[in-house]
């Protein structure tokens, strides 16, 4: 019953009720009845005033501490409801969002507790709940998105021996026709565990010869070429192999493309290694004359041999400076890419047949199909022939 004026009866017949109910409080009485409890109470003491009641301690007291033991039952089921729902809480907490974990949780216990007693109780706004219910739609349109997409995504870092992080992979798709940035495919491989490959610590290998003579360095740590057969850069790195063996690979790269136009490998570090990695960029190029060949100090590159083998080519030596790999970043970038996704986290190949055919296959898709971060995502082969035609001079590469 709703009243905003209660007649005189009803005031009347409301005390009587609660005075022939001795075990009832006037909270009982006046939630029967649907009037408000404060107002029961004020018709009690109005009567007992009327009826010369002498309104002491004892009468009040029974209703207030009636009430507050009232209050505290309430009290108490509401902290053990709030306990209930922090138990079941803690299982959507785990991980993840945490913030989409609380949401989740409201949407999947509103009809039980309610979506008031939930935002409180776990400490979110009402308001954004319901956005973020409001949202849900989208939500499962982009997440069924982010799936199809995480299929090619994998399906490219599947054909690149699980090496090309979010860049390279951007690259793949774009060319493949997919309008998407590298933000998003960043976001989708981290969601889904799809990792490029990380660079590892670089071991030395460079021994110089103190009583060699020196090159003067011509490059002075600008490692770009206005055209191809211009400027190359030179180095030797180490496979290891089994438990203790190692073969030792040579390298010759264009600083114009970062294309690889020669290589050697051998399971020696011997003047003839440098030498056959020359001789197979000439071989590439058809001709080296007038390019500018920047190496280290190692013996092997301060040698006469190589020296006379360089000046039959028509090449000019360039050297860094001793102990600096800043001098020869290019050749080091390139030697660190190249056994961090050949190896992929292992200390060593199997074999020696397992390394030469693992370093021709790679070498090769280097040169052919890798992209390269400098060269807007493009291989250095594919980079040469749209940023300048190859002349006629040069031959294919090998």
């Amino acid at each position: 019953m709703v009243m905003k004026h209660y007649p005189a009866e009803f005031k009347a017949d409301a005390v009587a009720l609660y005075r022939s109910r001795p075990g009832a409080t006037i909270a009982q009485v006046a939630d029967d009845l649907g009037v408000n409890r404060e107002t029961l109470r004020s018709w009690v003491r109005a009567d007992d005033q009327r009826r010369g009641v002498t309104a002491g301690p004892a009468a009040p007291a029974v209703g207030s501490v009636e009430d507050e033991n009232a209050a505290l039952r309430r009290r108490v089921r509401e902290l053990e409801e709030e306990r209930d729902i922090l138990r079941k809480a803690a299982r959507y907490f785990a991980g993840g969002d945490a913030l989409v974990n609380r949401f989740q949780f409201v949407a999947d216990h509103q009809a039980r507790y309610g979506v008031k007693r939930l935002c409180t109780a776990i400490g979110v706004s009402r308001s954004s709940f319901y956005y973020w219910r409001s949202a849900a739609e989208a939500r499962a349109a982009r997440q069924a998105a982010d799936v199809a997409l995480v299929d090619r995504i994998r399906a490219v870092h599947t054909a690149h021996d699980g090496t090309y992080g979010a860049p390279r992979v951007t690259a793949e798709l774009r060319d493949a026709g997919l309008a998407i940035n590298r933000k998003r495919v960043a976001r989708v491989m981290r969601r889904f565990g799809v990792q490029g490959l990380r660079l590892r610590r670089r071991t030395r290998t460079t021994v110089p010869d103190p009583a060699a003579a020196k090159a003067a360095d011509l490059i002075g740590r600008d490692f770009t070429a206005g055209r191809p057969n211009q400027r190359y850069v030179g180095d030797i790195t180490y496979l290891p192999v089994g438990d203790r063996g190692f073969l030792y690979l040579a390298t010759v790269l264009d600083l114009h493309s970062r294309r690889l136009a020669g290589w050697a490998i051998a399971d020696h570090m011997r003047t003839d290694l440098v030498i056959d990695a020359l001789n197979a960029a000439q071989r590439t190029r058809g001709s080296l004359h007038g390019a500018i060949m920047h190496t280290d100090h190692g013996a092997q590159y301060t040698s006469r041999a190589f020296a006379e083998a360089c000046t039959a080519a028509g090449v000019r030596q360039s050297m860094s400076a001793v102990g600096s790999s800043a001098d020869n970043a290019a050749a080091e970038s390139f030697n660190a890419t190249f056994k961090r996704e050949t190896l992929q986290g292992r200390r060593a190949f199997t074999d020696e047949r397992e390394a030469r055919l693992t370093t021709f296959r790679w070498l090769h898709r280097y040169n052919t199909v890798r992209r390269h971060s400098r060269l807007g995502q493009q291989s250095p082969i594919t980079y040469e022939k749209n940023t300048r035609p190859t002349p006629a001079t040069l031959a294919p590469a090998a």
